[in-house]
């Protein structure tokens, strides 16, 4: 009788521990751990698993001292006074020596800028952003000047003189030294200031939404919170863990909403009046004529055709004629349809970015009518896209980086991080990979963009590894943003980061920055067509040097 009611015992154990299996295989813990759609993040609890990357270590010294790389004037004070802070209307700037007849090609042109404040006083620090550039609208011509902080309120501008002709100096304020203080604060010391919004289906057709970030503190909740890590480069994103539903059951990501980070007084320091302002005219148009030994028109030094591993020279390049000429390299122009596919021919280029970047795939495939769009079914923002061009044999692709990314709603299986996917690819001479990234990553402080970095270099450097061929190319970050969510003042600070994340790499860099800087054209994030085809010709010039 006992044994008969041992074996009751025993089974009733046995089902209550499967029971008890199944309900801990559907409610995640602080020790579970899951795999959400798509091939690449792991779920944490968010209490768990917080360490750097593992790439940490193979950053260059620069990155790993951000505040020596990062270094700008500070502001003493708290700006509090509105009106002695730098005023665009007030500064002036004047020839640094007497001004002449005519200036000889080659030569450098040298202005002193005076920041004021609102009354018209002479400044005694640094720290604003200013703009320099030499426009020739004759020539179609432009080029950014270098704007040297001397740190008491005055500051030295140089500007190569590189084409014959009339050239006017423009100046601009971007941004005031005390609308600097705040973006710096803001930037350090808040965790991010955007959030996002991640979807989650059940089995059974439950929805629900919940706020998603780059840290558990930035999603707004107290309670628990789902972690995603990227198996390859250990980059971390965070949601709140939904009501009813998984954390793997995330499906869908999409941007959320602009954070409230500033007070009043910080508005008014941001404020359009104040930003991105032309200074009045401070010097007459120039006359440049052609050097007493050398009758040309452009001074172009002799450079070597374009290959990776080249340092890149202040200013980088120049427009004349509305087409751009690298001070680096002897760039090419790329003007037919033909003279592309020639280039391209038996390539598979992967570009992997932000819509800046995605600008250059579709201008590709825009430009070369044989150039065929493959529907992938893809009817989001984020991609991926691929366009293909049968008698040439090219392949283009291009994917948005994976979160934070700032998109309409889009699937979870489509983001893949970018050091996976420069793991997945082999390689070799007829493999091109650009990489287009900063500006996504202005709302959140410095370190989340090292820690992507990191990932990313040795990504990079495993590639070029195993195939010393591939040609790799970074495209820097464009002008354009003027806001506290994503500055020019960020931007720069963005570009810096990417300069030194590859530095000392045989990578090729497109200079977007003073690409987008150069030209007297309307402002915008998204340039139009004419500096994208400048940017996509100097790129390719990397892939065809002669």
């Amino acid at each position: 009788m006992w044994q008969i009611n041992g074996y009751k015992i025993l089974a009733v154990v046995l089902v209550f521990l499967v029971w008890m299996l199944c309900f801990r295989m559907y409610w995640p813990d602080s020790t579970t751990i899951h795999r959400p759609p798509g091939p690449h993040p792991v779920f944490r609890h968010a209490s768990k698993s917080t360490e750097s990357p593992p790439f940490w270590d193979s950053l260059p010294q620069e990155l790993t001292n951000l505040t020596s790389l990062l270094y700008w004037p500070p502001t003493p004070g708290d700006g509090g006074d509105l009106l002695a802070s730098t005023s665009p209307q007030t500064s002036t700037y004047h020839l640094r020596g007497p001004a002449q007849a005519t200036y000889e090609l080659g030569g450098l042109l040298e202005v002193i800028l005076v920041a004021r404040d609102h009354w018209g006083r002479p400044k005694s620090h640094g720290g604003d952003l200013f703009q320099a550039r030499l426009l020739g609208p004759e020539s179609k011509a432009g080029v950014p000047g270098d704007v040297q902080d001397l740190e008491n309120g005055t500051y030295l501008v140089s500007i190569p003189l590189l084409w014959v002709g009339k050239a006017q100096v423009q100046m601009r304020l971007i941004h005031s030294s005390e609308a600097v203080g705040v973006l710096r604060r803001i930037w350090r010391e808040k965790r991010a200031t955007v959030d996002f919004r991640g979807y989650f289906q059940g089995m059974k057709g439950a929805k629900e939404t919940v706020v998603c970030n780059v840290d558990p503190h930035s999603t707004g909740v107290k309670g628990p919170t789902c972690q995603y890590r990227d198996v390859v480069s250990g980059e971390l994103w965070f949601c709140a863990q939904p009501p009813t539903l998984p954390c793997n059951s995330l499906v869908g990501h999409s941007a959320g909403s602009y954070l409230k980070v500033t007070t009043r007084h910080d508005e008014a320091l941001l404020a359009w009046n104040v930003t991105d302002k032309l200074l009045p005219q401070g010097i007459p148009p120039i006359l440049v004529s052609p050097a007493a030994h050398w009758n040309i028109v452009l001074a172009l030094p002799p450079r070597p055709p374009c290959h990776p591993g080249l340092k890149s020279p202040k200013p980088s390049g120049f427009y004349y004629q509305n087409t751009w000429h690298s001070l680096s390299c002897s760039g090419r122009t790329f003007p037919t349809a033909d003279s592309i596919l020639g280039c391209l021919a038996g390539r598979v280029v992967h570009m992997i970015g932000d819509s800046t970047l995605r600008q250059w795939w579709e201008y590709l495939r825009d430009t070369v009518p044989s150039m065929k769009s493959v529907d992938l079914h893809v009817t989001y923002q984020a991609g991926p896209l691929m366009a293909v061009e049968t008698t040439r044999g090219i392949v283009l692709h291009w994917r948005a980086h994976s979160w934070p990314l700032r998109t309409a709603r889009t699937s979870v299986a489509s983001l893949h991080s970018v050091a996976r996917e420069l793991g997945g690819l082999a390689g070799g001479p007829y493999t091109v990979v650009v990489l287009g990234l900063g500006a996504h990553f202005t709302t959140f402080p410095p370190s989340i963009f090292v820690r992507r970095l990191a990932g990313i270099r040795a990504a990079v450097m495993a590639l070029l590894a195993r195939e010393p061929s591939t040609l790799v190319v970074i495209k820097l970050a464009n002008t354009g943003y003027k806001s506290v969510y994503g500055s020019d003042w960020l931007t720069l600070q963005v570009n810096r980061l990417l300069r030194a994340a590859f530095a000392g790499l045989r990578v090729a860099f497109v200079d977007a920055w003073d690409m987008t800087s150069s030209l007297a054209l309307p402002d915008s994030i998204h340039p139009g067509r004419l500096i994208v085809q400048n940017e996509v010709a100097l790129f390719l010039s990397f892939i065809c040097p002669t």
